[in-house]
Parts: structure tokens; sequence; C-alpha cells
């Protein structure tokens, strides 16, 4: 029920973002729904869907009652501000095609499979929609045991192929961030929590790089990269962070600056472009980066 809720969700968004600036009449809506899903679209349906899609994406469709046209508010849109809410619908409307029995498109169009988010991720989206308190069984890489936490689920966030649980634990009754790929169970109590006032997953960690909320006194630190061609045009089209900027291109070479808290996730990032990329400063990083790359090419060496 919840997979499919999301799919007709996911197909209004994407009938709102191709109509555009125009936007669409009642009666139009109503036709595309009834092609797509061969049933009739009750305004009180629409009504209903509507508030859902501002809650779950932070989409909000407007009404303009000069012309009762429908579209997307493109000043408060989440389309064009969140870089994940995107994806997360390009996934589910890909996915949704080649499920739709689309047999000509069939070993035509391939996706990356993201397999932590198959089993849990409707169920938690649900009880992010519903306010409500999750116990899950937990277990970490390199653990035999798995742990029991009790969690508000606030949000959920995609990094490197893998799905993300922001929850905020009552038993260490701070921020934690779970893979969805270790979780064992996930089990719904009833209870209710409050969401936090202004809180919004992509400010949590504006700060960091990947999936590591930033620790009490930590603050952003300059960092400098120096880069070849090659790999300042793979950078330039898939931004490190948002505070990338290019400083200046001298000869073969392109140096980049970013404001953001160092981590292992950044290391890794880092060592992935090889020869590529130079780490400039800080100092801290660079030496971690070294020691990364040091230790990987003993494994060869010996």
């Amino acid at each position: 029920m919840v997979p499919e809720l999301i799919g007709k969700y996911v197909f209004l968004v994407q009938l709102f973002v191709e109509a555009g600036e125009r936007g669409l009449s009642w009666k139009e809506v109503a036709r595309r729904w009834e092609s797509r899903f061969g049933e009739s679209y009750p305004r009180r349906s629409f009504l209903n869907h509507r508030a859902a899609v501002e809650e779950v994406f932070g989409i909000v469709i407007t009404c303009d009652r000069s012309t009762n046209l429908y579209k997307i508010d493109a000043a408060e849109s989440a389309v064009d501000k969140r870089a994940a809410v995107d994806y997360l619908i390009n996934t589910f409307t890909v996915n949704s095609l080649l499920t739709l029995g689309q047999e000509r498109l069939r070993g035509r169009v391939s996706v990356e499979d993201v397999p932590s988010g198959q089993k849990y991720l409707t169920v938690l989206m649900q009880a992010m929609l519903e306010g409500e308190v999750l116990r899950i069984r937990y277990r970490k890489y390199l653990s035999t045991q798995a742990d029991v936490r009790t969690v508000r689920p606030y949000a959920l966030r995609e990094f490197a192929k893998r799905w993300y649980l922001v929850a905020y634990s009552e038993e260490a009754a701070m921020l934690r961030v779970y893979a969805l790929d270790r979780l064992l169970a996930v089990e719904r109590t009833g209870d209710k929590f409050k969401m936090p006032g202004g809180f919004n997953v992509e400010t949590a960690f504006e700060a960091s790089y990947g999936m590591y909320l930033p620790e009490a006194g930590q603050a952003p630190v300059l960092v400098k990269l120096r880069t070849t061609l090659r790999e300042a045009a793979y950078l330039q089209d898939l931004p490190l962070h948002p505070s990338q900027t290019l400083v200046s291109q001298e000869g073969e070479h392109c140096t980049f600056a970013l404001r953001l808290i160092p981590n292992p996730n950044l290391v890794m990032e880092l060592c992935k472009h090889g020869s590529g990329l130079e780490v400039l400063e800080p100092e801290s990083l660079r030496q971690a980066v070294k020691e990364a790359l040091e230790k990987t090419l003993q494994l060869y060496e010996n």
C-alpha cells in the first residue's frame, strides 16, 4: 500500500514538473491520472495527495485563482533546492516505468541498485509522515551482536549508494545515523513524537561530507585541492561539496577551495581521485590522505 501511494505521489510531482510554468487544469490532471492508473480521480483525493506531496517531498502544488491552473510553486518548492529530492523522485519514476510492463525498454535502461533502500525505506517514510517512534535492531560493522534502539525517525538521506536513517536516539539522547543495510528489524511502537521546529536534514549535514554529523566543538575549515584539468572537469560537473569554488587555473592544473569538516568519508573520497588530485591544506587532511594511500600501496609492495 505504501509503495503504491508513493508511486502516485511521484507521478503527480512529475506531472507538474513537466507542465512547467503553464500549469495544469483540474480536468487535465484528472484525465492524465485516469490514463495512467485506469481509474477516476476524485477532487478530494487530489487535495489529499497535494498535502502528502508537500509533507513527503517538500514540494508545494499551488492553484492560481486567476486561471484556475495548478502548478509547482517555484519560489518555495524543493525541486530546485534539494538534489536529494530530485534523485528520489527520478529513482522512483524510473523504477515505476520499468515495472509497468514497458517491454520495449527492457534491456535498454539500466539503473544502479541500492539494496539498502528496498526493505525498510517505505515503512520508515510512513513513520516519518505519522510522527511515530520506532524500535530498531541494528548491527554495526564488525559486530556480532545487534543493539536494540528506540528512535524518532527525523529524516532519510542517500549517500554513495546507501540509504541512511537520521534519527533521535532516546537511549543516547542525541541524533544518530543508521545505515539501512545494517538494520535487522524495524518495529512500529504506536508512540508519537513531534519534530523539532526548523529541522532540515541538509542543514544538519551542510558542514560535513558524507554521513558524519558534526561533533560538539567542530567547525568547518578551509580545504584546498590541486587537480589536473581532467579531474577538474569531473569536480565541476559533480562538486564534492556545496561550498566548492574554483580558485584558479594555472597551466595544466586547477585549484579548488571548500569549507567543511574533514572526516573519514572525505578522506576516502579524495583517495578515489588518485594522482589526479592533491590536498594542499589543511596539513592534517593532507597527511590523512597520504597515510591512506601509503597503506594501500603497501598491500601491493608486499
